[in-house]
């Protein structure tokens, strides 16, 4: 398949949380010798989806700083501290005011650094293949982020409340496409989770 058949397909980003079990915002934690949130966006830089959107939050202006000069599009969510959902809310307007006929949206985190661009092409690739309406990571017996979610489901990813994200939309559909990614297990809580990840 040509690339110009693909379907055009967005990124969102979420970095606005306060991590309030690591005390500070994860996303300026430092791996590889750079901020997990510089990481996460340059490696969504390398990949083929447009527009990629950045949801900030907690720390917005060490935030900024930390993506600037990539070719992402930056967004500050301001009920951040209500959950991730409304972070989800806020990235997915973002997407569709910049490219209104986007077809899906990769939602992606900051604390997953060993995820590459090549890895996060893999949805988009499986996505056009299939007719699935998520495309997810699958570890450690469960399914979730990275994820890529049809345009059937914006509804139901914009009506989603709290803190719960995205998960409870990719279980239990019969159309799930899962893609097998151990190296989204990571999952950075505190100063000591990323101490053995960078050593």
């Amino acid at each position: 398949m040509t690339g110009n058949l693909k379907p055009k397909l967005g990124a969102i980003l979420l970095a606005a949380g306060g991590s309030s079990r690591l005390g500070r915002p994860k996303q300026l934690l430092q791996f590889g010798g750079e901020t997990l949130l510089r990481r996460a966006a340059r490696t969504l830089t390398e990949t083929e989806y447009f527009p990629i959107v950045v949801v900030l939050g907690a720390e917005q202006d060490s935030s900024f700083d930390e993506i600037k000069g990539l070719a992402v599009h930056a967004v500050i969510n301001p009920s951040w501290s209500k959950g991730m959902s409304s972070s989800i809310r806020k990235g997915l307007e973002t997407v569709i005011e910049i490219e209104p006929e986007i077809a899906g949206v990769l939602i992606t985190l900051c604390d997953q650094p060993q995820i590459s661009a090549k890895m996060l092409n893999q949805f988009s690739d499986r996505y056009t293949e299939s007719n699935a309406s998520v495309v997810a990571a699958a570890y450690s017996g469960v399914a979730g982020v990275p994820a890529l979610f049809s345009k059937q489901l914006f509804g139901e990813l914009t009506a989603l409340d709290g803190d719960k994200g995205a998960r409870s939309l990719i279980r239990n559909r019969p159309d799930l496409s899962l893609i097998d990614l151990p190296e989204a297990e990571c999952d950075i809580d505190t100063p000591d989770d990323l101490k053995r990840l960078d050593g």
